[in-house]
């Protein structure tokens, strides 16, 4: 069952309650918004009380000067209710959107400590679907809603209390169509829980689809999908449309209902009432505040099944937001971290074996396979070898993106266990092939905003790596706003800027992951200038497609089916005449070729 369709089937206490405990730190707060909602309560029902007694006390007797006086408190309690309810509602806005903040900050802090392989596994559209509209159900919940409830329902009490003070036959009378109210409210609270379920399946499937072909876009149109897409997206939009829309007619169905019971109450006690104002059994002014009662009577029952509707929204968006935090991968911290006080760079395979999965018969789909070897301090070694040989995996596992399944590795001699990841990371320099920037600045991109970083430190890396020349020529320098994905920039220039944020942070390590594949001849050029130098008492892994690239590393690793078959120079290798050399001998064929 897909996280969308495990949707919790009617009110659950557990998830309510996990709901409230983020009002906890607001609760003094919480308190005094109940407190303002509780006197408005009370003022409410006071209203037609006051109308009773100016009607048949004063108005009956001529007393003009008490009349003025009861009219005096009839307009300071009206001003009172629409100060309480200012009060109210900015309070209880505050408290929800600063429980969504903290709800908001949650999820992400969430997100940001899962290992890669949960990005791989869980779609992007469904992951801004939970931060953003599904933290978003709970606002309401979180502000007015719960204190909402609890105002309506003192409020029918306190208008029971004055019907029954006035006059108990009348308001048996009012409440007599209760049963079908009771039964309307049931009906509909099944129909809209289940409409608002799918609603919630169907924005999740819409971002997910849009989120990935918006990023897909390119393949799109190169392909000439652009009609079959849009085919596809008109079915999943419909299916969103048809859900909003059962919704939104079992609203305009249930609203009239209320009004109609409410009004039949309301006919009840007019001719009730009549009948007994006739014969002298009651007066005009109780009649005439019944009259407002029943009217007041179905206002917060009427608000209570719109406010179940707001709480059932929030618990189906809650329930995907909770399984979402609950659902925790983070690569787990050490309980005695070891902290590397002068950092070496020396690195260490130790018989790593390591599976992304299982096979149908659940043993182990083993990627790498006993891998061992080690780097000394200052040493560049090279990983070769054919896709999916385990290149990739082996950066991955020395970054901590995943745990090993068997073996260890080590860092100066530490087992990257006994690490923290944050000290681990900030050891090592990485750069992909892929090149990620965000949007802003190319200063920003290259320090990623790190205060520690100064603008001349950026300077420099980008100098000694070769960007600087055509960062200048930017419009607006290092200013210039790349926008999202560095759009506005070459790949070879992306991947300029990579190297020059891996440097700016003064890694011990550094990892290239095939980082010069995808560049052209004369900026490949550029980069290995920059990289004897750079790479000089710096320890460096490389992986690598074009192999004359790697020709002086100090050891040359190539790796089949996960497994290190040989290891040495570069001369070495070719003269071994093994693996290597047809990977040579192959590419050096294919450069001809081109050429």
């Amino acid at each position: 069952m897909s996280q969308d369709e495990n949707d919790t089937r009617g009110f659950d206490g557990r998830l309510f309650r996990r709901i409230l405990a983020h009002l906890v730190p607001y609760r003094r707060w919480v308190a005094l918004a109940f407190a303002t909602v509780l006197a408005a309560a009370y003022l409410g029902p006071l209203r037609p009380k006051l109308i009773q007694v100016a009607i048949d006390r004063d108005i009956a007797s001529g007393d003009l000067e008490s009349l003025g006086r009861m009219v005096m408190l009839l307009v300071v309690v009206l001003a009172g209710e629409a100060v309480l309810s200012f009060v109210n509602e900015y309070l209880t806005q505050w408290i929800g959107q600063s429980a969504i903040y903290d709800l908001r900050s949650r999820v992400h802090r969430h997100l940001l400590r899962q290992p890669l392989a949960f990005f791989d596994r869980t779609p992007i559209g469904r992951l801004i679907t939970r931060a953003t509209s599904d933290v978003e159900s709970l606002s309401q919940v979180l502000s007015s809603g719960v204190i909402t409830i609890l105002g309506d329902l003192t409020k029918l009490i306190f208008i029971g209390w004055f019907m029954f003070s006035l006059d108990v036959t009348l308001a048996l009378v009012t409440i007599a169509v209760m049963p079908v109210m009771l039964w309307a409210t049931l009906w509909f609270k099944k129909k809209v829980e289940d409409a608002y379920r799918d609603t919630r399946r169907q924005v999740a499937r819409l971002n997910s689809f849009l989120q990935e072909h918006v990023s897909g876009m390119r393949v799109v149109q190169m392909f000439s999908r652009e009609r079959e897409e849009l085919r596809r997206f008109r079915g999943i939009n419909d299916d969103h449309r048809q859900a909003h829309i059962r919704t939104i007619f079992y609203f305009a169905l249930f609203w009239p209902a209320v009004d109609i019971i409410g009004s039949s109450a309301v006919g009840l006690v007019l001719w009730f009432g009549g009948l007994r104002a006739m014969d002298g059994a009651v007066s005009i002014g109780v009649l005439i505040a019944f009259l407002q009662y029943a009217r007041q009577f179905f206002e917060p029952i009427r608000n209570l099944s719109d406010q179940f509707n707001v709480l059932q929204s929030g618990m189906a968006g809650a329930e995907r937001i909770f399984t979402l935090l609950d659902r925790d991968e983070a690569i787990p911290e050490p309980a005695s971290p070891v902290t590397l006080e002068a950092p070496r760079g020396e690195i260490e395979f130790r018989d790593v074996w390591f599976a992304y999965g299982s096979k149908p018969d659940g043993e182990p789909d083993w990627v790498l396979r006993g891998v061992s070897f080690r780097v000394e301090p200052g040493q560049s070694v090279a990983i070769v070898g054919a896709t999916g040989a385990g290149k990739s995996t082996i950066i991955q596992l020395l970054l901590r993106f995943h745990d090993v399944g068997r073996g260890s590795i080590l860092v100066d001699g530490v087992d990257l266990r006994d690490l923290r990841i944050a000290d681990l990371r900030r050891r090592l320099g990485l750069v992909l092939q892929d090149v990620f920037l965000f949007s802003g600045s190319v200063e920003d991109n290259i320090s990623l905003g790190n205060t520690d970083i100064p603008p001349d430190r950026v300077r420099d890396a980008a100098r000694r790596i070769g960007a600087h020349a055509f960062i200048e020529r930017l419009r607006d320098g290092y200013g210039q706003d790349v926008r999202e994905r560095g759009v506005t920039l070459s790949h070879g220039q992306r991947q300029l800027l990579s190297f020059a944020r891996a440097l700016a942070y003064d890694p011990r390590i550094l990892v290239l992951d095939e980082a010069t594949s995808s560049v052209d001849t004369e900026t490949e050029q550029v980069i290995q200038r920059a990289l004897e130098q750079l790479l000089d008492g710096r320890t460096s892994i490389v992986i690598a497609h074009r192999l004359s690239t790697i020709q002086h590393a100090d050891q040359i690793l190539v790796m089949h089916r996960g497994e290190i078959r040989e290891r040495g120079t570069h001369q070495e290798l070719l003269a071994a005449g093994g693996l290597y050399r047809r990977l040579y001998e192959l590419q050096y064929r294919e450069q001809e070729r081109a050429a």
